[in-house]
């Protein structure tokens, strides 16, 4: 941009400066305030006439025919004699008392004159030292004036236009900037120029241009003291005259940002000011700004932008362009610079309403006059990489101004384009969008970096740049577009950075995230589906939404915003500045919906951030430029090394790339083998979002990352075009003709990544009993949870009420395979799919407590080891909380491999009272197991059991009869040892069919 540009902060304010402010005054070109104390002379001084009062015009006066303030001198009363003085009185004498000693008089006397001598030193010195300054600066401006640029040469030189050439990363001429009027150029007298011109530039660039010798005293200084204190010129203080002079008269200069080129344009203004008119100069001045677009001068401007000839130009339109030549390119409206023209010209006619040109009804009018207009691109003449080149324009303008491209000896700008890729990437998105006709595909954009540089080697703004009918010249690569789930890896990465891992583990189940004072948020996947318990690698790879939403919650908006301003994408941050098309001050108050893409970037930023990931995690800022010589061959600007910034861990950026290159990962949302996997390692996420507006693909090799974008520049839904289908193709056959021929390369992986084995379900170290483990890599010093965090757990129950067991019940425990799972949602999700895990059971949350109603379950006759003969009554006591049965048994031996009905069930409990009655009159001599059972309502069984004899008859032994098999309880044990015998009278639990190897039989 030209130094009025960069220089010009003051413009940029907005109609809120209309307030107690607004009759404040402004240093030209700054924008900085001041008391205005100064009348500020109108148009009409413009042709020489000024109203006298009464209604005619009187001939005008010339700056230097206006009347002093009158100073007042005042007489040098000094050089009176003290008698004859004016209100002289003399001073009495005290009577003298008495006479010091002549010593003490003359101390005083030799020090009051040795201070008084020094007093008069200093002074004399100031006044000496400013006389000298005086002088030298008398001097050193004749000097430096002699060796400028004559201001008698202001006219012969502006129409000094060269050419300056682009060429790409081979040498070859891509555009040749021409003397961009093409025979349009008419110089226009200032009396043939609307005054609407002449106010709004005034009052946008330098408000003081009457009153001032060409330059400001005031805003000089205030620019001096911002070199001071910051090194560097931050305040550019630049009037119109000044910014005259370097345009046509310091073309060379336009590349320095230094205190002796301010000297310098303040000479030329001031000598300038001193030559010629202020009528002149301005006549001069708005024939000779660039406008944008080809367009130098203001008639230029008005045939360009509105068909019209400058003397006709309205306010609006006057208003409007007068706001264009502080950055041309980036308001240019014809190249997607609207939104910022429009912004732009608010402000224009805000100030405009502060020096009282129009009024505020009027400015109201003229913003929406403009905002109504539809303004038609001219034919823009370039043949090859046409968006690259208006980029690489754009650049050059907004970094070095708009004359350094045909002032001077010219530019000899050689850029980073790759000729044979830009061909590729032509066709790549030409080919890709025509075959998307049929679903409502217009428009498509690709960019390609080198990550090692961050220099573009391709761009492709559009299908076709010369199709009006998609808005063709405007660069959608540079525009902001929701990005879908393509914005997702910048979440998790965060995550990374705040403790988690591939391996964390998140439950994809319906979740209602708090959205303040709004209902809850619900995410829904893509497919519409819920997948259970996945890890983080399989979340990211098959772009799940809900564990992406849940991630955001953990690393908070602020933190992906903050990640997204580290990776270079500054226009999810603050699109308030970077996108051109949002239409609020201030930024959006973004919420979980954030990380699946509720946000807009651009293609060009996100790319850049992708192309960060294949860099080790160093961000090389995207650049078109490699660099730029003048027409000597003199390096003006060196961008062949470019130096990157450290914006993430090598090992977290090699984490990411690790999983948005599995290619197995995906296979559970993706087709395997998928459109993202190429020939060579690589990267990529795609992006789509929910009304099909836009479909993305970001990914990358070592060397090569590549964005692409389809949709439809008026904003259309697609039908039903996903990222995968709609972009994915594109960056396919784009890479893979791209690295045709090149090196196959893998990604360096670094040395602070480890290896660890993890659960496959649970993403934790693996226990014992883990049916499925694989490895997964991780940051050193961030393992996997350890093993205690699987869920295959062998778990201590307390058999009667299914809690865990403590120090609460001791006495009815007994060890079971189980899915030890605490997560509220997993639990849900477990129950729901029984089947999922093996038909394993969830292991309780709850423990026992001293509250709960433990069992009692006695048998108190017959006694452990009685003998017992006949019919045997069996007393003793069953109390159970949940009581549902008990059951009387026998067994043989006192390790029974089967039981015996003796009763039951019995549906009422017994306190101390008979329980059952056992005939033992058929039982051969020998030992025997007695068992009563109790059940509660969840069929956990409860054994009371004592030992005893059977003695031999004195007639003939009874054969012993067959056992009729008994049902067993079901249990929920999977594995335990043989039970061991029970002391008698004490209530033990059951052994289960899964507690040993051999089930019990009857």
């Amino acid at each position: 941009m030209s130094e009025h540009e960069t220089t010009n902060p003051r413009a940029e304010r907005t109609h809120e400066n209309n307030g107690p402010d607004a009759n404040r005054r402004r240093e030209p070109g700054t924008g900085a305030d001041l008391a205005d104390t100064q009348p500020m002379r109108r148009v009409d001084d413009v042709y020489g006439a000024e109203s006298d009062g009464s209604g005619n015009r009187s001939t005008g006066r010339s700056r230097d025919q206006v009347e002093n303030p009158g100073w007042s001198v005042r007489s040098d009363l000094s050089q009176v004699p003290p008698p004859q003085r004016p209100g002289y009185r003399a001073p009495s004498v005290p009577e003298r008392v008495s006479k010091p000693s002549s010593s003490t008089q003359g101390q005083a006397r030799d020090w009051g004159g040795l201070m008084l001598k020094i007093g008069f030193g200093v002074i004399a010195a100031l006044v000496l030292g400013f006389f000298l300054l005086v002088a030298a600066s008398v001097v050193g401006y004749v000097a430096l004036a002699e060796r400028l640029p004559s201001p008698a040469e202001l006219q012969t030189h502006q129409t000094a236009f060269v050419s300056s050439k682009i060429y790409d990363g081979e040498e070859n001429l891509l555009y040749e900037v021409m003397d961009p009027h093409g025979g349009r150029r008419t110089y226009v007298p200032l009396d043939e120029i609307s005054p609407h011109v002449i106010n709004a530039t005034i009052a946008t660039e330098d408000r003081e241009f009457w009153l001032h010798p060409g330059f400001d005293p005031i805003a000089l200084g205030r620019a001096v003291y911002y070199v001071l204190t910051e090194h560097e010129i931050v305040s550019g203080a630049s009037t119109i005259p000044q910014q005259l002079a370097r345009m046509v008269l310091l073309p060379e200069e336009r590349f320095e940002q230094t205190a002796a080129r301010k000297i310098k344009e303040m000479v030329l203004a001031a000598e300038l000011t001193r030559v010629y008119s202020k009528q002149k100069i301005l006549e001069i001045y708005l024939n000779e700004l660039n406008y944008g677009n080809q367009a130098y001068g203001i008639q230029a401007a008005a045939e360009t932008y509105f068909s019209t000839d400058a003397a006709d130009l309205t306010m609006a339109q006057a208003s409007f362009l007068a706001g264009l030549p502080q950055l041309p390119a980036t308001y240019d409206p014809f190249g997607g610079g609207l939104e910022r023209a429009l912004s732009r010209h608010e402000d224009v006619l805000g100030l405009m309403v502060e020096d009282g040109h129009i009024s505020e009804d009027g400015a109201r009018q003229a913003a929406a006059e403009m905002a109504a207009y539809v303004f038609r691109a001219p034919n823009v003449d370039i043949d090859r990489a046409p968006h690259f080149v208006v980029y690489v324009r754009r650049m050059v303008e907004e970094r070095y101004g708009p004359e350094a491209l045909y002032r001077g000896a010219g530019l000899r700008i050689h850029t980073t384009l790759d000729a044979e890729m830009q061909a590729e990437a032509e066709m790549a998105v030409r080919e890709g969008v025509a075959s998307l006709a049929e679903r409502n595909v217009s428009n498509g954009a690709l960019v390609a970096l080198d990550p090692g540089t961050g220099h573009i080697l391709a761009m492709v703004g559009s299908t076709d740049f010369n199709d009006e009918s998609i808005d063709g010249q405007v660069n959608v690569a540079l525009r902001c577009r929701q990005p879908g789930s393509s914005i997702k890896p910048l979440t998790y990465v965060a995550s990374f950075e705040r403790g988690w891992t591939p391996a964390t583990l998140f439950w994809d189940v319906r979740t209602e995230f708090p959205d303040g004072a709004n209902p809850p948020y619900v995410p829904l996947n893509y497919d519409r589906e819920f997948h259970g318990p996945v890890l983080l690698r399989d979340a990211l790879a098959n772009s799940y939404n809900v564990p992406a939403v849940e991630a955001l919650q953990y690393v908070g908006v602020e933190g992906l915003l903050e990640m997204a301003s580290r990776l270079g994408v500054a226009s999810l941050a603050h699109p308030e500045t970077a996108c051109p098309e949002y239409p609020y001050e201030r930024s959006p108050s973004y919420g979980l919906a954030l990380t699946l893409g509720g946000g807009e970037v651009k293609l060009l930023e996100m790319t850049g951030a992708f192309a960060a990931f294949a860099n080790e995690g160093v961000l090389m800022e995207p650049s078109p430029i490699l660099r730029i010589e003048d027409s000597r061959g003199n390096v003006l600007v060196d961008n062949s090394a470019p130096t990157g910034r450290q914006v993430l861990s090598p090992e977290h950026a090699y984490l990411i790339t690790h999983v948005l290159a599995d290619d197995e990962a995906r296979c559970a949302e993706f087709a395997c083998p998928s459109i993202l996997e190429l020939s060579r390692p690589a990267a990529a996420k795609t992006g789509t979002t929910d009304d099909y507006r836009d479909a993305w693909t970001v990914g990358y090799t070592p060397g090569l990352a590549t964005g692409v974008w389809v949709g439809n520049s008026d904003n259309a839904s697609m039908i039903e075009v996903p990222g995968a289908a709609g972009a994915g193709p594109i960056w396919h056959h784009f890479m893979e003709a791209a690295l045709e021929g090149r090196p196959v390369r893998d990604f360096t992986r670094p040395s602070g990544i480890v290896e660890h084995e993890i659960c496959s379900d649970s993403g934790a170290q693996p226990a014992e009993h883990c049916p499925d483990r694989r490895s997964e890599l991780f940051a050193a010093g961030q393992p996997p949870p350890d093993r205690s965090h699987d869920w295959y757990q062998m778990m201590e129950i307390d058999q009667l009420t299914g809690l865990r067991a403590n120090e609460f019940c001791p006495h009815h425990v007994v060890e079971r395979l189980m899915l030890n799972i605490e997560d509220e949602r997993g639990r849900e999700w477990v129950e729901a799919h029984p089947g999922q895990f093996g038909g394993l059971p969830l292991a309780p949350v709850e423990t026992c407590s001293d509250a709960d109603e433990r069992p009692q379950v006695t048998i108190t006759q017959p006694t452990d080891g009685e003998i017992v003969r006949d019919v045997v009554e069996v007393v003793g006591t069953i109390r159970l909380p949940g009581f549902q049965r008990y059951e009387a048994q026998y067994g043989v031996g006192h390790d029974p491999q089967g039981w015996g009905w003796i009763s039951g069930p019995h549906l009422a409990q017994v306190q101390d009272g008979p329980l059952t009655r056992w005939d033992t009159r058929h039982l051969a001599p020998g030992p025997y197991t007695l068992r009563i059972r109790a059940f509660n309502e969840e069929q956990h069984a409860v054994d009371a059991r004592v030992q005893v004899r059977v003695p031999a008859p004195a007639a003939t032994p009874t054969p012993w009869p067959s056992l009729t098999p008994l049902p067993t309880a079901t249990s929920w044990v999977v594995s335990t040892p043989t039970e061991e015998p029970v002391p008698a009278a004490t209530a033990t639990l059951p052994s289960s069919p899964l507690a040993t190897s051999t089930p019990s039989t009857p």
